[in-house]
C-alpha cells in the first residue's frame, strides 16, 4: 500500500485498527459473533486452527504465521469501522478534504520560468469532484501512480493555477511523497 491509499485509509478512521494479533482476532471473532468456523472460511484455514488461536488452555494454544498474520490483518482492515468509513467518505465527496503534502514538484512550463523539481510542503483544500475521483480510482484497483496524477491535476488546479487565475501553461510533475495526509470535515 502507498503513501497516498495509507493517507487515504488513516482519513477514513476515526480509532485505531487493532495492533496485535491477538486483538485483531478478538475483533474478528466478535464481527462473526463468536463463530471460529466463519472466521476460518474468511482466513482460508480450518475451524480448529482458528481454535488453537484462541484456546485459552495452557500448552494448546498456538500462534499464527507470518501469512496467517497477514491474512488476519488485511480481514481486520477492510472490516474496521465499515459505517465510519462510509460516512466520512461521503463527506469528502460532498465537501471536499484538506490535502498535506511533502513531496517534490516540478513544472512543465514555458520558457524563462524555473521549472526544476523541489521539495515543497503544501497544503490544500480540494473538492469533492476531486475526493470523488480518487476514491473512484483506488475502488477501480487504480496503483499509486494513478492516484498522484489525479492529486497533481488537482494541486495544479487549486494550488499552483490559483483556481485558473494565473499560469494557464502550467503541468505539475509530482514525485517522491514523503507523506500523504487527508483531513476530512
Amino acid at each position: 500500500m502507498g503513501k497516498i491509499a495509507q493517507g487515504l485509509e488513516r482519513a477514513l478512521r476515526t480509532r485505531p485498527v487493532p495492533s496485535s494479533t491477538e486483538a485483531r482476532l478478538r475483533y474478528l471473532l466478535t464481527a462473526h459473533q463468536g463463530s471460529t468456523r466463519r472466521v476460518a472460511a474468511v482466513l482460508g484455514v480450518s475451524q480448529r486452527t482458528v481454535q488453537r488461536w484462541v484456546t485459552k488452555k495452557p500448552g494448546a494454544r498456538r500462534l499464527p504465521g507470518p501469512l496467517q498474520t497477514r491474512a488476519i490483518e488485511e480481514a481486520v482492515r477492510t472490516r474496521w469501522q465499515p459505517r465510519v468509513r462510509a460516512r466520512r467518505r461521503a463527506q469528502a465527496e460532498a465537501e471536499g478534504f484538506v490535502f498535506h503534502t511533502r513531496a517534490r514538484f516540478g513544472f512543465a512550463a514555458p520558457a524563462g520560468s524555473s521549472d526544476d523539481p523541489r521539495v515543497r510542503w503544501i497544503t490544500q483544500d480540494l473538492p469533492g469532484e476531486v475526493a470523488r475521483e480518487l476514491f473512484a480510482a483506488r475502488d477501480a484497483g487504480a496503483g499509486e501512480q494513478q492516484q498522484m496524477v489525479i492529486l497533481a491535476r488537482a494541486l495544479g488546479h487549486a494550488y499552483f493555477r490559483d483556481g485558473g487565475r494565473r499560469a494557464h501553461g502550467l503541468h505539475i510533475a509530482f514525485s517522491d511523497v514523503e507523506f500523504a495526509d487527508f483531513s476530512i470535515g
